[in-house]
């Protein structure tokens, strides 16, 4: 693989403190500006602006390779809800996974809103990324309880959730 910050004259540390800094605090642009000229290096906004755009997709693509690798990611509460959405003038149902740090750990979007829209949904998302400890939900009709979630799940030959 290539390096991807051969073109540039900063060097990779400073490059990756920018779009750190950017994406992990509640800064703007100029103020990033600010604190690394506080701290001796002397860039633009419209830099930080540039590398973010260039290299925040990258650094987040590392993360999310590192949690899976290390199994790190959330498996402990799950919170699942369905959207009304409108997709090119049709009402679709759009189900999500988040997870307890408020990452979105799978969408699913369904022409009908049943229970095997909901089970369907759960089960991609349980493949993916595990079973969690505990789900939570708005108690909507269609997404069964724990109660019944266990009793699909031993259906199905899952481990019922703890």
């Amino acid at each position: 693989m290539k390096n991807p910050f051969r073109y540039f004259n900063s060097s990779p540390e400073i490059i990756r403190l920018t779009v750190m800094m950017y994406i992990r605090y509640p800064l703007s642009l100029r103020q990033v500006e600010d604190m690394l000229f506080e701290r001796g290096i002397d860039i633009c906004h419209e830099t930080v602006r540039f590398w973010w755009n260039r290299f925040g997709p990258m650094f987040a693509a590392e993360i999310r390779k590192r949690r899976v690798q290390h199994h790190s990611y959330s498996n402990w509460r799950w919170h699942l809800d369905e959207v009304f959405v409108r997709i090119n003038g049709e009402t679709r149902y759009l189900w999500r996974a988040v997870d307890h740090e408020g990452e979105v750990l799978e969408v699913f979007a369904t022409k009908r809103r049943n229970r095997a829209a909901a089970l369907a949904f759960r089960k991609r998302a349980m493949k993916r990324y595990g079973r969690p400890k505990i789900i939570v939900t708005d108690r909507p009709k269609v997404l069964p309880g724990s109660d019944e979630c266990d009793r699909e799940c031993r259906r199905s030959g899952m481990r019922p959730l703890a």
